[in-house]
Order: structure tokens, then sequence, then C-alpha cells
């Protein structure tokens, strides 16, 4: 079990929050605002929070402009991780990952076992790095936020998570 260690200084990372949905607005995005409550009480920045339609192209457009921008160190998606028709998500973000973090995915599944029951298999949460920007996919509902937050990226993103974190490895992410 990973716990924290003192010795290092936390050191906060800026994050983009990005809302896919069709229908949910500024005032009724709650799995958005979750994020960017969860991330802000963690000591992070959340330089910019937005919402696009469920749309394979809107998606890549938003998300690259992020992973070309250096100030951006992270990339925190809620929607479109189901398996319904307009549900495009890991499809619309794959294409752009250098590298998959496999385990993200079965990690999130696993822990949302506990809390669902079998229906966490209609998650397809997934992760990836791309350009040096860690990008993680969560569904779009409130408790799953909660859970991809509070059960792993909450000390993923801490630099005292021991004995390894993603937070460690900027800016090592570009090395070649």
């Amino acid at each position: 079990m990973s716990g924290h260690f003192t010795e290092s200084d936390f050191i906060p990372l800026n994050l983009a929050v990005l809302t896919v949905s069709d229908s949910r607005t500024e005032e009724t995005d709650k799995s958005g605002n979750t994020l960017k409550e969860r991330a802000a009480e963690a000591g992070h920045r959340v330089v910019e929070k937005t919402i696009v339609p469920d749309d394979v192209y809107q998606m890549r457009a938003v998300v690259s402009r992020w992973i070309a921008d250096s100030d951006v160190h992270v990339v925190i998606s809620t929607g479109g991780t189901g398996i319904t028709g307009r549900d495009s998500t890991p499809e619309a973000l794959q294409p752009l990952f250098d590298k998959h973090i496999e385990g993200f995915g079965e990690l999130y599944r696993t822990i949302s076992l506990e809390e669902i029951g079998t229906s966490s298999i209609q998650s397809r949460a997934i992760a990836g790095l791309a350009n040096g920007t860690l990008i993680f996919c969560l569904p779009g509902s409130t408790g799953a936020c909660r859970t991809g937050w509070d059960n792993i990226l909450k000390a993923q993103l801490d630099m005292r998570t021991r004995p390894c974190n993603f937070a460690q490895m900027f800016p090592r992410l570009l090395e070649k």
C-alpha cells in the first residue's frame, strides 16, 4: 500500500478538466466540478475546464491544444467512456497517446467493483501519455469521478506518494 513521506514537498501540477456531454452546462456539470474542486483542495491548479459534446473531433481539438501547451501537465476527462452509441472518449483520445497506461483502467474497474459491483465492467476508463501530458479518462457520473480521484489520482499526482507516483516523473516524461 502506498503512503506519504514528508521528506519531499508537495508540488502543485497544472490540470485541465474536460467534461464530455451532450446535455451538461457549467451549472449542471457536477462531475467536472467535483474533479475541479478535489484537485484544488489537493493543492493543484486547474488552469482550464471546458465542456464539449460527445464528438470525437471536438474532444481531440480541445485535448490536442492542451497537450501542445507545456503549462498543462495533466488532463482529466469525465464522460463518454460507456458503451452506448454516443460514448466515444476512448476512440477520440487513444490516437493521441504516445504511450498507454494500461493499469489505470484495470485498477479503476477493480476499485469500482467494490462500489457498484459487476456494473464496473461497463466502464472503459483509460489513461495515457501524450507529449509529456498525462491524460486520464473517467466515466461521467459524479461517483465515478470521486472514485477515480480519491482512490487513484490524488495519490498518483502527489510527489510525496511512495514508492512512486506520476508527479515525480516531470520533466522526465519527454526524455528520449
